[in-house]
């Protein structure tokens, strides 16, 4: 065995070494992280359900009635009691509360259904819980959600609003209340936490709030629920900033915080500080490995108590959907839960704010038809940049009509590539083409279609909308299954996305001469580049992919209508060889930019020394 022989089994060895190490560790990590995961949820579940013992006489599982009297303290006397619900409703929400933990037990959209028809619930089922924390003697606290509240009946007020509020305490005088108000036709309600006479129970300072959420499966696309399933807040400085549960799942905001919201892919339940900001939060997050829950939210909000005998905590609270307008009228900038743009792209947010947000509203008020709103958005865009799409052709036509005399160059000087290069410049000053004249209308399209990305996954309006064979817009548009997955292309098939992907390949074809047909990466790229989309948008929303599809289609009719009846190659000819016998003044970007050409020709052709 020779010496390379060796080292490369060494270094084998150590990559083996290396991985096995990382995969412990990651799995360390990963136990460690569902151990902490599940001991929170555990402490957030309901008391009885930690209370719960085996009957040693019957067998029966029954509550350890001792450790429940302990644990609720003065409120013990709330410990037990029969669930009573209640209902506030209006034309866009269903809110059904129950005196056990004096909050709300399901929230019902009735404007919108989930993938498969069945009402849509944006909460329910025990996890989902708010309350404050009481603390009490022997490091021990009380969740107000465990506790059996008074409730009071719903109040029906003059401006259409209902009301109704919930009561806990030890006497008249000495209570916790909570009052809620349904607005007329909105999703918010206002959520008002009233401590009278507490002083002597509650210390004076930070109260711990428990706001347990639960995002259960609404879509067609699992994976993208997830990737969309998010924490977003906002803090006292107005400052915004958010995370996504699949990449963190854990938290702590020691500055004073507005609103946090947890959102959805089209929906969110956020709460909103009124007066008084919340003092900190600590968020703890989880997505189960299976099943059709999305994800699950444990936060704990600090409520800045200031131990008077009268005190209140107003707050609002949204549950509703991801409407960029709805949001927007809130005046608390909770519409930057919508993405619209993020990252090195940040900057497209803007595109989608002040042109085809308005755009596709103007449309939408038009028509109710999301197809012939995408096409009409389209031709909009494509108008816009109408004059540099023709300065693109333009460009490329008298490329077209210089390609003898580049062909020409190109075999003169053979593989001497810089040589060439210098002699092409020359060329092109000599006959006054820009030879980056038809990147322009490229450029400007690159912000629109990054704009168009971010803007359609996430507008609701395209939620559940049907067009052709698509049921659904907002989600891809699949028209066959294959029952197996497909590395790099997914388990289905979609319409649109191949279409798109053909039209890019004509389009490609037909902008041939524009590229250097010489250099084979030039030559291939446009080929090969729609292919390795096609896996990534095989699963991205179907309006999308039409939208890529009309812009393509757009582009194949134009440049085939303006190349054959607008340009005229032999005026063009003419124009380039009259260009050609003008003196020429040359700029000193250009003077600088063939010096350094010469120079490097020159450094090429000095032999070396050996």
């Amino acid at each position: 065995m020779d010496r390379n022989s060796v080292i490369g089994f060494v270094l084998l060895g150590a990559l083996l070494i290396g991985y096995i190490f990382w995969n412990q560790q990651s799995t360390n990590t990963a136990k460690l992280e569902k151990a902490r995961q599940d001991s929170i949820a555990n402490l957030n579940k309901p008391k009885e359900e930690q209370a719960k013992v085996i009957d040693s006489t019957g067998g029966n599982i029954v509550l350890d009635s001792a450790r429940l009297q302990s644990e609720y303290g003065p409120f013990a006397a709330a410990a037990s009691g029969t669930e009573q619900q209640q209902v506030l409703e209006n034309k866009l929400v269903k809110i059904t509360f129950s005196n056990k933990g004096g909050e709300p037990r399901t929230i019902q959209l009735l404007d919108f259904k989930t993938s498969d028809g069945k009402p849509l619930f944006l909460q329910q089922g025990s996890f989902n819980r708010t309350g404050l924390k009481i603390p009490l003697a022997n490091n021990q606290s009380l969740n107000t959600s465990d506790a059996y509240f008074a409730p009071q009946p719903v109040q029906k007020n003059a401006d259409g609003s209902q009301t109704i509020s919930y009561r806990l305490g030890t006497s008249a005088n000495q209570y916790l209340e909570y009052v809620y108000t349904l607005k007329a036709d909105s999703y918010l309600v206002d959520y008002t936490i009233n401590l009278i006479g507490m002083q002597n129970v509650l210390p004076k300072g930070n109260i711990n709030f428990q706001w347990n959420s639960q995002a259960d499966r609404q879509e067609h696309n699992m994976e993208q629920e997830r990737l969309n399933n998010q924490i977003h807040y906002r803090f006292a400085n107005k400052d915004h900033d958010y995370f996504t549960l699949t990449n963190r799942s854990q938290e702590k905001l020691d500055k004073p915080i507005q609103w946090i919201s947890f959102k959805q892919q089209f929906f969110n339940i956020t709460l909103l500080a009124r007066k008084e900001n919340f003092a900190s939060a600590e968020i703890n997050t989880k997505v189960p490995e299976s099943g059709n829950i999305v994800g699950q939210n444990m936060t704990t909000l600090a409520i800045p108590y200031n131990g008077a005998a009268a005190y209140s905590f107003p707050m609002e609270v949204y549950y509703g959907p991801n409407h960029y307008q709805t949001l927007k009228r809130m005046d608390v900038d909770l519409e930057k839960i919508i993405p619209l743009g993020s990252g090195i792209f940040a900057f497209v947010k803007y595109v989608n704010k002040w042109i085809i947000i308005p755009v596709f509203n103007f449309l939408g008020s038009l028509t109710s038809n999301y197809g012939l709103i995408i096409l009409l958005l389209t031709i909009f865009i494509r108008l816009i940049i109408a004059p540099f799409t023709y300065q693109s052709y333009v460009s490329a036509a008298k490329m077209k009509v210089l390609k003898p005399e580049l062909d020409e160059l190109r075999a003169k000087y053979k593989d001497d590539q810089q040589s060439f290069g210098v002699e092409q410049m020359k060329l092109f000053r000599s006959a006054g083409v820009n030879p980056l004249g038809g990147c322009l209308p490229a450029l400007m399209q690159l912000p629109i279609l990054v704009a168009m990305y971010s803007f359609f996954p996430s507008s609701i309006e395209l939620r559940q909308e049907s067009f052709l064979w698509a049921k659904d817009l907002s989600t891809y548009d699949s028209i066959y299954t294959f029952g197996f997955n497909i590395p790099f292309y997914g388990d289905h098939i979609s319409l649109f996305t191949i279409l798109m992907t053909i039209t890019s390949l004509i389009l490609a074809f037909y902008n041939r001469g524009m590229t250097d047909q010489s250099n084979p990466v030039m030559k291939y790229m446009p080929y090969v580049f729609p292919v390795m989309l096609l896996g990534i948008f095989n699963k991205l929303a179907a309006a999308l992919t039409y939208y890529y599809f009309l812009s393509n289609v757009i582009s194949i009719l134009l440049q085939w209508v303006i190349q054959t009846f607008v340009i005229n190659h032999d005026k063009i000819h003419a124009k380039i060889q009259a260009n050609k016998s003008k003196p020429k003044t040359q700029s000193k970007w250009a003077a600088k930019l063939e010096e350094m050409q010469k120079r490097q020709q020159e450094i090429q052709k000095t032999p070396k020394k050996k």
